[in-house]
């Protein structure tokens, strides 16, 4: 079956990052080919994944074999041999995949596998460790941020925004900020608009820049 009928991803190592992300696809009902060189490692997920295999990944006969040059979508979760995720990847780009996701264990080797072509770096123990200090300073109950300093947070309603619409709390055009979402006691979220009216148990979902949701957040 073809990528336009079904989601289908090769996941290039399998340790606690790269087998997670696999188990995750899987079960959200993705065709996963699970490439790892440590054949305890493929024996463990050979029967959890759609295909798991023993192979070179800086090969590239071995890995046109396997057909992921016909992949649309990659992931490269090597984490310590950083010879290897960087040859890993420079092949994926080579054979022109379109979506080409890899992990970094640092900046420097982050910026790296972006400069030979990754599409997205990821830094799952930065980013994590980042989201979780936002989280242990009480301000914030979830926390993300994405490309270009921009962030979504979770956090309680600020004192001035308490009983007045959003359209008079004036928090877009003081803060920089756009309440995107208002969740009640009892009620799931529901989409903001000027005319809603902000309560003090009220739970928001704020985004825009870094700074600025911060700085809201630092209000409640």
């Amino acid at each position: 079956m073809s990528d336009e009928h079904t989601s289908r991803v090769v996941v290039i190592g399998l340790g606690r990052f790269g087998s997670s992300l696999a188990m995750e696809l899987t079960a959200r009902g993705s065709e996963v080919l699970g490439i790892d060189s440590d054949p305890k490692i493929v024996q463990r997920y050979a029967d959890e994944l759609t295909h798991a295999v023993v192979a070179d990944t800086t090969d590239a006969d071995v890995m046109r074999q396997l057909g992921v040059h016909q992949f649309r979508r990659a992931v490269v979760g090597i984490g310590t041999d950083l010879e290897a995720s960087i040859l890993t990847t420079a092949l994926l780009v080579d054979f022109e995949i379109p979506d080409i996701w890899a992990k970094a264990i640092s900046r420097q080797h982050g910026r790296i596998l972006e400069r030979i072509g990754a599409h997205h770096v990821v830094l799952p123990e930065h980013d994590m460790g980042e989201r979780v200090a936002h989280l242990v300073t009480g301000r914030m109950l979830d926390y993300i941020e994405f490309e270009d300093d921009y962030a979504m947070v979770k956090t309680r309603a600020p004192e001035e925004a308490v009983g007045r619409p959003l359209g008079e709390s004036r928090l877009r055009s003081k803060y920089g900020v756009t309440v995107v979402g208002v969740k009640r006691p009892g009620e799931g979220f529901t989409y903001a608009t000027a005319d809603t009216v902000v309560y003090r148990d009220d739970v928001l979902i704020v985004a825009g820049l870094t700074a600025a949701v911060e700085r809201v957040a630092d209000l409640t």
